[in-house]
């Protein structure tokens, strides 16, 4: 995940790039396109964008961070994450 500040990669707002699991970023494109973009450089890889100057869904923010991670993350690392918080993932 990166969090960019204005002025990145053309943009004038902050916003979020997170991993996604496959098909995520085409659904919250689709579904919220003023919120979500497809990121240069990494979009290509599934990432989505997350503009951070509309209202937040915290809730989703956090579900995007978390999901993010567990695409990317090593299963070991996975698995010390599901044992801290059984029932979560």
């Amino acid at each position: 995940m990166t969090i960019w500040a204005y002025g990145h990669h053309e943009n004038d707002y902050p916003h979020l790039w997170s991993a996604a699991p496959p098909g995520v970023q085409q659904e919250l494109i689709a579904a919220d396109p003023d919120r979500y973009e497809y990121p240069k450089y990494v979009g290509h890889r599934g990432w989505v964008g997350v503009r951070l100057d509309r209202p937040v869904k915290w809730d989703e923010l956090a579900e995007i961070i978390e999901d993010g991670y567990r695409t990317v993350a090593p299963k070991r690392l996975i698995a010390e994450l599901d044992a801290r918080h059984p029932g979560v993932g």
